[in-house]
C-alpha cells in the first residue's frame, strides 16, 4: 500500500518503512550468501573467489544507470509528497523507458567485455574462466533485474516497501532451491549458481509486473499511455548526475579494492568474498534507515515539512546508535563461526583473514550509521552533489589507505580492513558538516503546495489532490 509519510509519527514511519526493507535485505543477502556457501563447501575456495571477484565487475556497468535512477526516485517522491499525482504518472513513464533501454544496452556492453573487465581485476588465472561463465550469465539476466528494480524503488519512493519484500522473499526462496538443485545434484558449478540467480531474478521481475498492473492502477501504463517527458527527465539526470557519478565512483573503487586483494592470492579473496557477504548483513539494518530517512525526507520536502524532517533525522539516529552497538557485539562474539559457515572449517587461513576483516570494521559501524542516514537527508531533499561529494571523497581515502597501508610489511593485506572505517571517518565529517548548514534545505526540487484538500479515492491505495497546487 502507498503511504502518505507527511502526517503522524516520524518514528513509525521511519521503521514501519525500513522493517520491510531489512526482511527483504535478509533474503537478498540470503541468496547471495547461499550462492557463496555452496559455491565454497561444494565446488571450493577457487570457485568462491572467481563468484566474489565478478561482482565489481557488473557492478561497474550497472552503477552509473542505477544512479541516473536514484534521481528520478527522488523526484517522484517530492512530487507524491507535494500531491502531484499526474506529473508521478509521466515521472514514471519516464523512468521506465530510460531504464530499459539502458538495461538492453548494458546486456550487450557486459557480454562483450567480461573477459576484459576481469583481466583488468587482475583475476588469476585459475578462477578467471569461472568467472567470465558466471558474470556472462548474470549479464544474461540484467533485463530482469532492472525491471525488478525499477519497480520497486517506484513502490518504495512512493511510501511501499511491502510489496517488493514479499517477491522479494518468494525470489530469495526459489534461488536457494535452484541453487542446491543445479550445484549439488546436476553438478553445474558455477554456472548452476548464476543460472539460479537469473532465473530467480526473472520471477521477482514477473511478479512485480502482475501487481503493478492488476493492482495498482495508479502506476498502470499501457504501451500506449508511455510518454517521456523531457522536464521531469532533465530534472532527473540533474539530480541523478551526482548519483550516478557516486555509484561509478563506488564501482571503480570496489574494482581498486578488488584488484588489490586478488593480488594477495586466492585465500585472501576468499576471505574477503566471506567475510563482505558478513559485512554486507551487518549494515543492512544501517543502509536500509538510510533509504527510510531518505524517503520520509523526499516526502516532507516536498510537503513544505522542514521541521518534521529534522524531527526525524533525529529518531533515525537514535535508532541507527541502537542497532550499531547490537550489530557490533554480535560481529565481536560470533566473528569465527559466522565465517565457518561459508568456508570449510579446515581452510583455516581463509578463516582467520575474514574474522580479521570483521572485526576491524565491526567496531566502526557507528561511523557508517551516521554516515547513511545523514546522506538520507540530504539525498531526500536533493542535496545530491554533497551526498555525492561526502561519498567519494570516504572511497578515495579509503583506496589511498589501502594501498599505502598494505604496502607495510607489518600490515600487509590488514591495510585494506583497515583503510574503510578510515574512509568511513572522512564521509561522515563531511555529512554532519553539511546537515548543521541547513543549506541542504534549499535544494528542493519541487515547490511546496499553498494548500490541498484530499480525497481517498475507492478502490485504490492512494490519495488525489483535488486543488491548489503549484
Amino acid at each position: 500500500m502507498l503511504k502518505d509519510m507527511t502526517k503522524g509519527s516520524e518514528t513509525k514511519h521511519i521503521l514501519v518503512f525500513a522493517i520491510p526493507l531489512f526482511i527483504g535485505n535478509i533474503f537478498q543477502q540470503l541468496y547471495n550468501m547461499v550462492d557463496a556457501i555452496v559455491v565454497g563447501k561444494f565446488v571450493g575456495k577457487d570457485a568462491l573467489a572467481a563468484v566474489g571477484t565478478s561482482f565489481p565487475a557488473m557492478f561497474l556497468l550497472v552503477a552509473m544507470v542505477m544512479g541516473l535512477s536514484m534521481g528520478a526516485s527522488i523526484i517522484i517522491s517530492q512530487l507524491y509528497g507535494a500531491g502531484d499525482y499526474e506529473k508521478v504518472k509521466r515521472a514514471v513513464s519516464t523512468t521506465y523507458i530510460f531504464l530499459l533501454i539502458c538495461a538492453v544496452v548494458i546486456t550487450f556492453v557486459g557480454l562483450l567485455t567480461s573477459h576484459g573487465l576481469l583481466k583488468l581485476l587482475q583475476t588469476p588465472d585459475e578462477v578467471i574462466n569461472d568467472s567470465v561463465i558466471y558474470l556472462k550469465i548474470i549479464f544474461t539476466g540484467m533485463v530482469f533485474m532492472f525491471i525488478y528494480n525499477t519497480l520497486s524503488a517506484i513502490l518504495r519512493a512512493l511510501g511501499d516497501s511491502k510489496t517488493p519484500l514479499y517477491f522479494l522473499i518468494i525470489a530469495s526462496l526459489l534461488n536457494i532451491g535452484l541453487d542446491i538443485l543445479f550445484v549439488t545434484v546436476f553438478n553445474m558449478g558455477v554456472e548452476g549458481v548464476a543460472w539460479a540467480t537469473v532465473i530467480s531474478q526473472a520471477v521477482s521481475a514477473t511478479l512485480c509486473i502482475i501487481y503493478v498492473y492488476a493492482k495498482v492502477e495508479f502506476l498502470r501504463i499501457h504501451p500506449k499511455d508511455m510518454v517521456f517527458d523531457k522536464e521531469l527527465f532533465i530534472k532527473s539526470v540533474k539530480l541523478g548526475i551526482p548519483a550516478s557519478i557516486q555509484q561509478t565512483v563506488v564501482s571503480v573503487s570496489m574494482m581498486a579494492l578488488q584488484g588489490l586483494v586478488n593480488s594477495y592470492g586466492v585465500v585472501t579473496m576468499a576471505a574477503y568474498t566471506a567475510a563482505s557477504k558478513i559485512d554486507s548483513i551487518a549494515m543492512m539494518p544501517i543502509m536500509n534507515l538510510g533509504l527510510a530517512t531518505s524517503t520520509f525526507t523526499a516526502q516532507n520536502i516536498g510537503a513544505g515539512e522542514v521541521e518534521r524532517v529534522k524531527r526525524g533525522y533525529r529518531r533515525s539516529l537514535l535508532i541507527i546508535t541502537i542497532c550499531c552497538i547490537v550489530t557490533s557485539a554480535v560481529i565481536l562474539l560470533f566473528g569465527s563461526n559466522l565465517m565457518s559457515i561459508f568456508i570449510d572449517s579446515k581452510d583455516y587461513e581463509v578463516i582467520a583473514q575474514g574474522n580479521e576483516y570483521i572485526t576491524v570494521v565491526s567496531f566502526f559501524y557507528i561511523l557508517m550509521g551516521l554516515m547513511f542516514v545523514t546522506n538520507g537527508v540530504l539525498r531526500g531533499s536533493g542535496d545530491m552533489a554533497v551526498s555525492m561529494a561526502s561519498t567519494i571523497t570516504s572511497l578515495g581515502t579509503r583506496i589511498i589507505a589501502a594501498y599505502i597501508l598494505s604496502t607495510i610489511p607489518t600490515i600487509g593485506y590488514k591495510g585494506i580492513w583497515w583503510s574503510i572505517p578510515i574512509g568511513w571517518a572522512i564521509g561522515t565529517t563531511i555529512t554532519m558538516i553539511r546537515y548543521r548548514s541547513d543549506k541542504w534545505i534549499e535544494k528542493r526540487v519541487i515547490k511546496a503546495p499553498d494548500k490541498v484538500n484530499f480525497e481517498k479515492t475507492a478502490g485504490d491505495n492512494f490519495v488525489v489532490i483535488k486543488e491548489n497546487i503549484k
